[in-house]
């Protein structure tokens, strides 16, 4: 139905102007008396009846307008929901946006660093290739055999990339620490060059369902055990950064130009304590690989598919949650 055939006022087709002259009409043509005593008695509507008329027929467009105005809402949050669920299936289908999202690795550099970029998109194309084989099968009501041999196969892989991203660490750890192989709303909540741990128990644990009274205590444990070693590695990275500003300001505290012999040696100094950065994302990655590790071991294997199909929807949701913002409209700005 077109709801823009129905915003006019014209009185000739209103609906309750016709019942109310063929009230009149009826009324004159068995010799009554209309009820209102402004009535002429000429057959012309009295002014109270007018008056109700144009408040019946000003009722009527009030509530044409708000039945379209809610049509057009209806259709544009379909529009936005459909938009939404296209950016999504797109992401879970590439597996990543990094192409047009994620910084862009430099070209005449050709160390492990480098390498990576290139191999985790790989890595991860291949990853949701996998996924989509699980969930399949988890749809399919698959034996346990069948989806603890996939999800095998995908927690080798996982070793695969973290074994990359280690070396990519030795080669710049700057590099790994910023995570330029991911999207921009991926790199504003990295720590320490991934995910957190805790995060990820916590969205387990709210996902999984159902889980035992004992699971749910064995993931607390966990949770609790991985927050105090991040908070740890949180508390070196501060104090890390703090030394090495120290450094740095020391290197510029004499007239000297940064070509002397001292402020170069403090500029070395720096350049050390920065070599430390390595074995903090190291540590972290192995505080990741431990908690993956120790919650297979809590689960089931059902439990355990599950598991991997709610954590990669979340990472897609994370990079389609880049597109739509940088795709999102702005408001123009004086």
């Amino acid at each position: 139905m077109d709801c823009a055939s129905h915003g006019g006022t014209d009185t000739s087709t209103d609906p309750d102007l016709d019942k109310n002259q063929a009230f009149e009409r009826g009324h004159a043509a068995a010799g009554l008396t209309p009820p209102d005593s402004s009535h002429k008695s000429n057959g012309e509507l009295g002014p109270k009846t007018l008056r109700r008329l144009a408040q019946n027929r000003e009722a009527a467009r009030r509530s044409r307008l708000r039945k379209k105005a809610y049509v057009q809402q209806l259709e544009s949050s379909g529009l936005r929901l459909a938009r939404l669920e296209q950016e999504l299936q797109r992401a879970r289908q590439q597996g990543f946006l990094i192409s047009t999202l994620g910084d862009q690795p430099d070209s005449e550099n050709g160390d492990a660093a480098s390498s990576f970029y290139v191999e985790h998109a790989r890595w991860l194309e291949e990853h949701h290739k996998q996924v989509d084989e699980l969930r399949a099968a988890v749809g399919a009501h698959a034996g346990d055999g069948d989806l603890q041999a996939i999800v095998d196969t995908v927690m080798a892989r996982c070793d695969e990339i973290f074994r990359l991203k280690g070396a990519a660490a030795k080669a710049d750890a700057f590099r790994v620490l910023s995570g330029t192989w991911g999207t921009p709303v991926e790199r504003c909540f990295l720590w320490l060059g991934g995910f957190r741990p805790s995060e990820l128990l916590m969205l387990l644990a709210s996902r999984l369902e159902p889980l035992t009274e004992k699971q749910l205590d064995s993931i607390d444990v966990l949770r609790r055990s991985s927050l105090q070693a991040e908070e740890a590695l949180s508390r070196e990275m501060e104090a890390l950064r703090q030394s090495v500003t120290e450094t740095v300001a020391a290197a510029g505290s004499s007239s000297l130009s940064c070509s002397d012999d001292d402020c170069t040696g403090q500029m070395a100094v720096a350049v050390g304590k920065l070599g430390a950065m390595e074995g903090l994302l190291r540590q972290a990655d192995d505080l990741r690989l431990r908690i993956l590790e120790e919650t297979r071991r809590v689960l089931t294997t059902r439990q355990c598919a599950r598991a991997v199909l709610v954590v990669t929807d979340y990472f897609s949701r994370m990079r389609a949650l880049s597109s739509l913002w940088i795709a999102r409209p702005t408001t123009g700005v004086n």
